[in-house]
């Protein structure tokens, strides 16, 4: 009877036990997918910014580069009216 009773306390505790374990693993289920989830956030905030960042360099390129033709096309009209003055002058002159 001792040994039938052991068996039985036993078993009932291993019923328990057993009961209660495929709760646990959802439950840590569920929290991988938030991590994930929280992760995918993280990941596209970064993403954002580095496109941001990147839309803001090309944007001070490009204007840099506007600017710096300006100041090529402005060099080149100097010069162009300095060597037209130079042509008008040496006209005007009486020989």
């Amino acid at each position: 009877m001792n040994k039938l009773l052991a068996t039985l306390v036993a078993g009932f505790f291993a019923a328990g036990a057993f009961a209660q374990a495929p709760a646990a693993a959802p439950a840590a289920a569920a929290a991988a997918p938030a991590a994930a989830v929280a992760t995918a956030k993280t990941e596209a905030k970064d993403a954002k910014a580095a496109l941001k960042a990147d839309a803001k360099a090309e944007k001070k390129a490009a204007t840099k580069t506007d600017k710096k033709a300006a100041q090529v096309a402005a060099k080149a009209d100097a010069s162009v009216v300095k060597a037209e003055a130079k042509v008008d002058a040496k006209v005007a002159q009486p020989k």
